[in-house]
C-alpha cells in the first residue's frame, strides 16, 4: 500500500483558529502489542519483554490520558496473531502472544480518570451473556467509561478452540477485496448484531432505580424493576436479567471497524461509533454515503441514536521532515517486506498529519482511530506534537469536559427501554 508522506492537503494550510471547524475534533488510538508494524518491537525503544506486562500498557493509556483523547481500543483475537487475515501462520519473527482485553481494560480502569476504555471481544464463539456482563462490569469498574468493540470470528481456525461449530474458510482471493471477504461472513455478521441487540437489552433490563438498598426496612431490591429480556437470535436465546445492575452510562458505548457494505450494516444496526478506512478525502465521502445508505437500509432514526464516524490511519511521526518515512522504510526492510494494512498508512510530521486530518473531516468525519506504527514512539508523538498542533489550530480540548465517554463524545445516556415513561 503506498502511504501518505508529508501531504497536508489542508484548504488552510496556516491552520489559524479563525478558520477551523466550529465543531471538536474527536481522537482515539488503537493499541496493539509493540505497535501496528509488525517489526515495532524490533525498533530501538521498544519494550518487547513487558507486552504481557499490565504495567507496560499502563503507562500507554496514562500517555493517551495525557493527550486528552476520547478513548483507547485494546485488540483481542481467539488465535495467535499471524501475518495472513485469514489463517494462522508458524512465524517466530514477529509478536505472537497477547493478553485479554476486558480484564486488560478492568485493570486499567482505576489507573485512569477520563479516558474511554474499549476493549475488542469476539462475538462469534462467546456467550452473548457473559459479553454483557463484562462490558458492564468494566463501565461499573470505569464509572462510565466502558466501550465494546464486537467482532466476528474471520478465521476458520479459531473455531477448532471451540469444537461446537465451524465457520467459513476464505480463500486468498476472498481476501483480496473488502466485499468478497464480507459476502461468506455475512451470516456471522447477522449473527454479531443479535448479540449487539442482546447485550443492549440485558443492560437495559435493570432500571437505573432498581436497587432500594434500604437496610431500615429491608429491601434492597425492587423486583418489578429488573426485567427478564425473552430474546430469541436465529442461534442463541437468552433470557436475562442481566446480574450486573445498569451501569452509569446506561448502554456502554459500541465501536465497531467497517470496510464493506455488510460490515457497515452491522455498524447501522447496533453500533454508536463506526470506523471506517479510507484512503483520501474522496474516499471518505464515498464511504460516508454507503454508510448513510446502510443507515436508510436498516431504519436507523439518527435523531434517536446518531452514529459518529471516525476514520482509522496507521501513523508514523517525527518532528523532522522525511524522518518518519525514513523509520518506516527502516522498519519494511527489517520485516522483509512493506507493510501491508486495511487503512492508509501517514508518514510525515505532526503538523502534515494535522492538515490531513482536517482535510479529510470536511467529508464530514466527526474523528479518527489512530494507530501508532511503533509503541511508544508514535503514540507519544499523537499525544505531544499532533494533539498540541490541533489544539493551535482550535479544534481539539484543552480539557476533559466529561466524566463518561459517551460524554466526550456528545452522546446521550439513554433511558432502560423497559423503564415506564411518566
Amino acid at each position: 500500500m503506498t502511504g501518505t508522506t508529508g501531504t497536508t492537503g489542508a484548504s488552510n494550510p496556516t491552520g489559524t483558529p479563525d478558520e477551523a471547524p466550529a465543531a471538536p475534533l474527536h481522537l482515539a488510538v488503537a493499541l496493539d502489542g509493540a505497535g501496528w508494524h509488525p517489526a515495532a518491537w524490533r525498533e530501538e525503544g521498544a519494550r518487547p519483554g513487558e507486552l504481557l506486562d499490565a504495567a507496560y500498557w499502563a503507562d500507554l493509556v496514562a500517555e493517551a490520558e495525557r493527550g486528552l483523547l476520547d478513548f483507547v481500543t485494546f485488540e483481542d483475537a481467539l488465535g495467535l496473531q499471524s501475518a495472513a487475515f485469514h489463517q494462522p501462520d508458524d512465524r517466530t519473527d514477529q509478536v505472537r502472544g497477547s493478553i485479554d482485553a476486558v480484564l486488560l481494560a478492568a485493570h486499567l480502569a482505576p489507573l485512569t480518570t477520563h479516558i474511554g476504555l474499549v476493549p475488542t471481544t469476539n462475538v462469534t464463539h462467546t456467550e452473548p451473556f457473559h459479553l454483557a456482563i463484562g462490558i458492564a462490569t468494566l463501565d461499573h469498574a470505569s464509572r462510565g467509561r466502558a466501550g465494546w468493540r464486537p467482532q466476528i470470528a474471520s478465521r476458520a481456525a479459531d473455531s477448532a478452540h471451540f469444537g461446537r461449530r465451524a465457520t467459513p474458510q476464505l480463500t486468498e482471493d476472498d481476501v483480496t477485496d473488502s466485499e468478497l471477504i464480507s459476502q461468506p461472513l455475512r451470516a456471522l455478521f447477522a449473527e454479531g448484531a443479535e448479540v449487539v441487540e442482546a447485550a443492549r437489552q440485558l443492560w437495559d433490563s435493570w432500571e437505573d432505580d432498581a436497587e432500594i438498598r434500604d437496610a431500615a426496612t429491608g429491601r434492597f431490591l425492587d423486583r418489578a424493576k429488573v426485567h427478564h429480556i425473552d430474546f430469541e437470535g436465529t442461534n442463541f436465546s437468552v433470557k436475562g436479567p442481566s446480574i450486573t445492575p445498569r451501569t452509569p452510562q446506561g448502554q456502554p458505548l459500541v465501536v465497531s471497524l467497517a470496510h464493506a457494505t455488510t460490515p457497515y450494516e452491522f455498524a447501522a444496526l447496533g453500533s454508536d461509533v463506526v470506523a471506517v478506512t479510507p484512503h483520501d478525502r474522496a474516499g471518505a465521502a464515498a464511504i460516508l454515503a454507503q454508510v448513510a445508505e446502510a443507515v436508510v437500509r436498516t431504519g436507523r432514526d439518527l435523531t434517536d441514536r446518531p452514529l459518529r464516524t471516525f476514520a482509522d490511519l496507521v501513523v508514523f511521526l517525527d518532528d523532522e521532515p522525511g524522518a518518519a518515512a525514513r523509520r518506516k522504510a527502516r522498519l519494511d526492510e527489517v520485516a522483509g517486506a512493506g507493510l501491508a494494512s486495511d487503512a492508509e498508512i501517514f508518514t510525515g510530521t505532526p503538523a502534515e498529519l494535522a492538515g490531513l486530518l482536517l482535510d479529510w473531516r470536511s467529508a464530514g468525519l466527526d474523528g479518527f482511530r489512530l494507530r501508532p506504527g511503533t509503541l511508544p514512539h508514535d503514540l507519544t508523538a499523537i499525544t505531544r506534537g499532533l494533539v498540541p498542533e490541533l489544539q493551535r489550530r482550535g479544534v481539539f480540548r484543552t480539557e476533559y469536559a466529561s466524566t463518561t465517554l459517551r460524554g466526550h463524545l456528545g452522546l446521550a445516556r439513554p433511558a432502560s427501554r423497559y423503564a415506564k415513561v411518566v
